[in-house]
């Protein structure tokens, strides 16, 4: 342990505290590796953002720490933000870079054109390609650690730190790991591991959306992502995004080259261009979705969207009715306490089966029956409140023969239920063509 360290044990920083020529103005940000703060350097006279990693993260790893922030100096472009100084102050390790508006992350929880989004996710592709020109990992790629100078650089932070900080997180490889790769969490990165987290923040930039684990493709939204760039950028990402590593591009280096094949056209062409019969297809398929979520969207609880084609679902769906997808997993909201784990359909606590598919019965059942206002309908079998399009007596696991109507639809010829025809393409409940 460094003689530094050894000295005071480190407490959290106060407002107006000095540390050397800082002095703290106020805390910007907290997280599980370090806490970030806006100070002022005395000596230069500007605002600086100092990150101050916490202290039992720092004991015993001084060298790497040094070893590090060395490795990122190597790095010199306009999209990689400079560490201006890295050294132990009064018993705190401290790291200073110059201090920026927000974060990229912080700017995509806001509207921004395609224009706009094409250029900070080129700004994005820029600092990495240079740093794995390189051949420097960064492992920690996301919109927290890219900060905007301005309305329009985005400077990439946290080279080499943000290797020490991922050491000290427990990773695993199931459940939603953010823009970390499945390879990375399971202690295997490379440069393909930063591509993959590159590939995330574009199609984040682009649809709103961000994929998460199982990554599968088509992701959801697909449809607004093809509506927005070209086919070919397209492609590119969804190779970026690929499961299997050695699918992807090998690093940013190569990514970078590909999107300046395609820039000049890497936009979808403005309304003065007359749109195709796909694109105009699919425009009048986004109106009827508009109206069926005004007409029926509430009624039917279709908070969920179907992974090939991004319609409108259920979790009662047994398939997509706008392209015939069957939806065997269901991955969706839903307001129930608990989820079946063979379907992933929500349950309550009290029941004993699932209400949507055949599997075994739950263990973890409550005693207590909650009264409900969603049963509309006895259990033929043993009289236990149904609720809507339940395939399943969730109480005996007895088959529900009779079928569900809708209000405003037809009978499917296959199995009875209830379609909207004026809307749908198939049967959501055994996916029968409707028309």
């Amino acid at each position: 342990m460094g003689a530094w360290y050894e000295r005071r044990v480190p407490r959290a920083l106060r407002s107006r505290q000095r540390l050397g020529k800082y002095r703290i103005e106020r805390q910007l940000a907290e997280g599980g590796f370090a806490t970030v703060y806006r100070a002022m350097d005395t000596v230069e006279g500007v605002r600086v953002a100092l990150k101050v990693p916490r202290a039992e993260l720092v004991k015993g790893r001084e060298s790497q720490f040094t070893h590090e922030v060395r490795l990122a100096s190597r790095l010199d472009h306009p999209n990689v933000l400079p560490v201006k100084n890295a050294q132990a102050i009064d018993g705190y390790f401290v790291i200073a870079y110059p201090l920026g508006d927000k974060t990229l992350g912080d700017r995509m929880a806001s509207r921004m054109s395609a224009r706009r989004a094409l250029g900070y996710f080129e700004q994005v592709l820029e600092a990495l390609a240079h740093a794995h020109e390189r051949r420097v990992m960064h492992l920690d790629v996301k919109p927290e650690n890219f900060i905007l100078f301005g309305t329009d650089r985005v400077r990439l932070t946290d080279f080499g730190i943000s290797k020490i900080a991922l050491s000290t997180r427990t990773l695993s490889g199931s459940g939603t790991i953010g823009y970390i790769a499945p390879e990375q969490a399971m202690g295997r990165p490379s440069l393909r591991s930063d591509v993959f987290a590159l590939g995330l923040i574009g199609y984040k930039l682009f649809t709103g959306c961000l994929p998460v684990w199982p990554f599968k493709w088509p992701p959801p939204g697909v449809a607004r992502l093809r509506a927005t760039v070209h086919p070919d950028l397209v492609e590119l990402l969804r190779r970026c995004i690929e499961v299997d590593e050695a699918k992807r591009p090998a690093d940013a280096t190569r990514v970078l080259a590909a999107y300046k094949r395609l820039r000049s056209r890497a936009l979808r062409p403005g309304a003065k261009r007359r749109p195709s019969a796909k694109e105009r297809e699919t425009a009048w398929k986004q109106v009827r979705i508009k109206e069926f979520l005004r007409r029926h969207g509430s009624a039917l609880d279709a908070r969920g969207r179907c992974e090939a084609c991004d319609g409108p679902t259920t979790e009662s769906m047994s398939w997509c009715p706008w392209c015939g997808t069957r939806i065997a997993v269901y991955t969706g909201p839903t307001r129930l306490a608990r989820r079946c784990e063979r379907c992933g359909r929500g349950r309550k606590a009290d029941w004993r089966y699932c209400n949507h598919c055949w599997g075994k019965g739950a263990a973890d059942v409550s005693p207590r029956r909650y009264p409900d206002r969603r049963y509309v309908r006895d259990c033929a079998s043993c009289g236990g409140g149904l609720m809507p399009f339940s395939r399943y007596c969730p109480w005996c696991h007895h088959k529900v023969a009779e079928p569900w109507p809708v209000t405003q639809g037809a009978a499917c010829d296959g199995c009875r239920s209830g379609i909207l025809t004026d809307f749908w393409e198939h049967c959501a409940w055994c996916g029968r063509r409707a028309r």
